[in-house]
């Protein structure tokens, strides 16, 4: 087999199957014209090192079968590259924000030492950003491949733009905290029936957009395509305990993912129909009564999670009974053993169901309002 076969068979192999044989014959007819144009100048034949100099200048037999490909000939082209880079930056930069809330609760609850925190949080920060980059780019690429475009890229309004501003380092909390605008005030549409609020200085949907990359987060990490570091286990005065969580969570898992797939669809609507305020205000009520159910069933199953350590074990458990003040005042001075931190955090944690439970009542109370106002 000579050159020419060696570099055809090569771009053959890149091409589709049904194509192969006219493009072949075109380009065999061309690599022959070139070697006769050259042994013609030179009043020679040529030395296979010079038909190989030649078929460099025709170029690699991947470059010569991107030449004939139908389709996109990038994973992510420059129209798509912007979009790709503004998603990998704004939820980069969530999941710094978040690592970050979990490092300081180790380092509160003396769970972890500062160290210990800072290298977990880095390495949580490295196993999302890797998850985020690979869904972006998946994302991107079949945009590329299907020539998708959403609305969103195409029928943009100027009004949308501070979204943007979640990529820089200097707004992004800004932006979603609403410090760059002031009160909303209400305008009634057309209908009535529905009305719109729009906030002066700052883009509504915001808030909506750090819900729903949050709650996309969220899913992804419930549903076990990721984890965060440092929630498996915790400091106590002997070594490290594993934590388990008990079957009451296993047993929620489809509400709670379907709370969130709902909460995801509320927020959607917030961000491109904001002007459906009963809608959404009546949706938020089944939600949140949703999530009340849930946390109240977690709360009256009682064990929630278990601390392990060399075959000896304690749960963490909630009981109304441990709703006491002077419970929490001396929590400071218990043992940090294996018992100690059993207690410690079952106490938290009835305080925190609590609190959970009380703000999803107030949020049914707010919604309802809302919704019966218009």
């Amino acid at each position: 087999m000579d050159l020419i076969d060696h570099h055809l068979n090569a771009v053959a192999a890149q091409l589709p199957q049904g194509e192969r044989e006219d493009i072949i014959a075109e380009l065999r007819d061309l690599i022959l014209s070139r070697f006769e144009a050259k042994e013609e100048e030179l009043g020679r034949d040529l030395t296979d090192a010079e038909r190989e100099a030649i078929l460099r200048e025709i170029g690699h037999p991947l470059v010569v079968a991107g030449r004939y490909r139908k389709g996109a000939q990038s994973l992510i082209g420059p129209e798509l590259f912007p979009w790709w880079l503004f998603a990998v930056k704004a939820g980069l930069m969530l999941m710094v924000a978040i690592q970050v809330v979990v490092a300081v609760i180790h380092i509160v609850t003396a769970s972890s030492d500062v160290g210990q925190a800072i290298s977990r949080a880095i390495n949580g920060v490295i196993e999302a950003g890797l998850f985020i980059i690979g869904a972006a780019t998946v994302t991107g690429a079949l945009f590329e491949h299907y020539g998708y475009r959403p609305g969103f890229m195409t029928n943009w309004r100027v009004k949308d733009l501070p979204v943007f501003n979640l990529s820089d380092p200097d707004r992004w909390s800004e932006t979603l905290q609403g410090r760059a605008g002031q009160a909303a005030t209400p305008a009634k549409s057309s209908s009535g029936l529905w009305r719109a609020h729009s906030l002066k200085g700052r883009w509504p949907g915001g808030e909506a957009v750090f819900s729903i990359v949050a709650l996309l987060i969220f899913m992804s990490w419930w549903s076990g395509l990721w984890s965060v570091s440092g929630l498996e286990t915790i400091a106590i005065t002997d070594g490290w305990a594993q934590v388990f969580a008990s079957p009451i969570w296993q047993a929620n898992f489809v509400p709670i993912m379907l709370l969130a797939i709902g909460q995801l669809w509320i927020e959607t609507i917030r961000l491109f129909r904001p002007q459906w305020v009963r809608l959404r205000a009546g949706l938020e009520v089944i939600a949140s009564g949703m999530a009340l159910a849930i946390v109240w069933t977690i709360f009256q199953y009682g064990h929630w999670f278990t601390l392990a350590k060399n075959g000896s074990s304690v749960r963490i458990a909630g009981d109304w009974a441990l709703l006491d003040f002077e419970r929490l005042r001396v929590m400071s001075d218990s043992a940090r053993d294996l018992i100690g931190a059993g207690s410690a955090l079952s106490l938290i944690l009835t305080w925190v169901g609590v609190a959970v439970m009380i703000s999803l009542v107030f949020s049914m109370g707010r919604h309802l309002w809302r919704f019966v106002r218009g």
